[in-house]
């Protein structure tokens, strides 16, 4: 199924939902829908008769920074019993990303959802355990945020080629050869 007939049959199964389809390189089903018919639009991909995308397979964002919409949050469908695969890409603007959480449709979306948040800062309205996932609960920003401060304040360390003699080199090959046991 190529995204326009899978936009149809979103918008056939949930009138009024607005998407569009994604200029896709790599032959991947792609669809764009909006920040607010993420739930709706989630809820038909998974019920939807000729859909069933019953697998959440990934879910993950995508930094854009500096630009406007900063994020896109990108969601990999997986329908075992139509045998589809469908990416849903979700635009987010960077000063309060945020957008409906998909636990209630795929429960296994909740370790997502929070990496997404610990490392990218993109709130899940709805969540039922919005802590941090990978980063100490006490840690200031997010990691993965292309304007994310890079806190390392080291000299770079050059190391010199080890200069041998060809006859210390034999004496070395010779003595490993000596040290190892006979077959």
């Amino acid at each position: 199924m190529d995204a326009p007939a899978l936009i149809t049959a979103l918008q056939t199964l949930a009138p009024g939902l607005q998407a569009e389809a994604a200029s896709a390189a790599d032959r991947q089903t792609t669809i764009y829908v909006g920040p607010g018919d993420v739930l709706r639009a989630m809820q038909v991909l998974r019920d939807g008769p000729d859909l069933r995308f019953a697998l959440l397979a990934e879910l993950t964002a995508v930094d854009f920074w500096p630009k406007e919409p900063r994020f896109e949050l990108i969601y990999l469908l997986v329908s075992i019993e139509h045998r589809l695969r469908a990416r849903v890409k979700v635009r987010l603007p960077g000063a309060d990303p945020h957008v409906a959480t998909v636990t209630p449709i795929w429960p296994g979306a909740n370790w997502l959802e929070r990496e997404v948040w610990d490392l990218f800062g993109i709130a899940f309205d709805g969540h039922p355990d919005p802590r941090r996932l990978l980063m100490p609960e006490d840690w200031e920003g997010f990691p993965l945020r292309k304007d994310y401060p890079v806190q390392i304040q080291m000299k770079p360390h050059t190391a010199e080629a080890l200069q041998v003699t060809q006859e210390e080199f034999r004496a070395n090959m010779q003595r490993d050869r000596l040290s190892r046991p006979q077959p």
